[in-house]
């Protein structure tokens, strides 16, 4: 199946793993819709709506920035219409935007639970829900969430269970929408990396430049997602998957170019 002409809904596409995916995909002849909230570049995060449509056009994608935040109902789908308007439908879904903080219940204020519970369960929620009317008259439909395996180790629930929830919250939607949506052709998957990811996030606010020195690169879940993706509807449906088997499936078991550092020791993600 080819990207071209093929609209894709991608939120927190303004940096990271988002705008890695976007630019793969747009590379392949797709529409990007970038949806996310950064329309001014803040120095430790970088990246912006702006700045991402720019590469996506680059690199011979169409892009359409949006800012929206997809904890208010009313952005989401003012968000939807706007990307049917410009590009007449939405093919494919990938519900990438996520807040993280790793601490546990006594440390975890009430305001970071409800934020991300907000974006990762009820934000995922929104921007699948009002997605699907056109997902179901979409070309080869899919939804990809970048979200975990549901493993119940005490060990991953313990520590920072008001993050682990929502992201596992993320997969069961992930894993429902697969059985719920098989009638109308649309797939639905989870995608995680086998290493944690060289982005903002693991250098602001979980490992910083020691961290990021031992991960591997965005790219390598782009890659990942543009297999999944490629494939027909229902070929792929209802899995968890993690970025080094969808690369093995695909003969591709040399992973040395998408670590940040030749060589260097790479350190496992969470819930893994």
């Amino acid at each position: 199946m080819s990207f071209k002409n093929r609209t894709i809904f991608i939120t927190g596409a303004s940096r990271g793993i988002g705008k890695a995916i976007a630019l793969k995909l747009a590379a392949a002849g797709a529409n990007i819709v970038i949806a996310s909230k950064s329309t001014e570049e803040n120095p430790k995060l970088g990246g912006t709506i702006y700045s991402t449509a720019s590469e996506v056009e680059a690199v011979g994608g169409k892009a359409l920035p949006i800012q929206v935040d997809i904890r208010f109902e009313e952005q989401v789908q003012a968000a939807v219409q706007k990307a049917v308007e410009v590009f007449g439908g939405i093919d494919i879904v990938i519900n990438n935007a996520s807040a993280i903080q790793l601490t546990n219940t006594l440390q975890t204020e009430m305001k970071r639970f409800d934020l991300m519970h907000d974006i990762n369960v009820r934000g995922t929620f929104l921007v699948t829900k009002h997605c699907i009317p056109y997902l179901k008259k979409g070309t080869n439909a899919h939804i990809l969430t970048l979200s975990p395996p549901l493993n119940l180790d005490l060990k991953w629930l313990s520590p920072h269970v008001a993050y682990t929830m929502s992201k596992y919250n993320m997969s069961m939607m992930a894993m429902a929408w697969s059985a719920e949506l098989k009638p109308f052709n649309v797939a639905s998957n989870a995608l995680w990396p086998r290493t944690t990811i060289d982005t903002a996030a693991v250098r602001n606010l979980l490992g910083g430049e020691v961290l990021a020195k031992m991960s591997r690169k965005p790219e390598i879940l782009a890659d990942a997602a543009f297999f999944i993706l490629w494939k027909t509807s229902l070929q792929y449906s209802g899995n968890t998957f993690i970025d080094e088997e969808v690369l093995a499936k695909e003969g591709i078991t040399d992973l040395d170019q998408y670590a940040v550092v030749q060589g260097a020791k790479l350190y496992p993600d969470l819930f893994i």
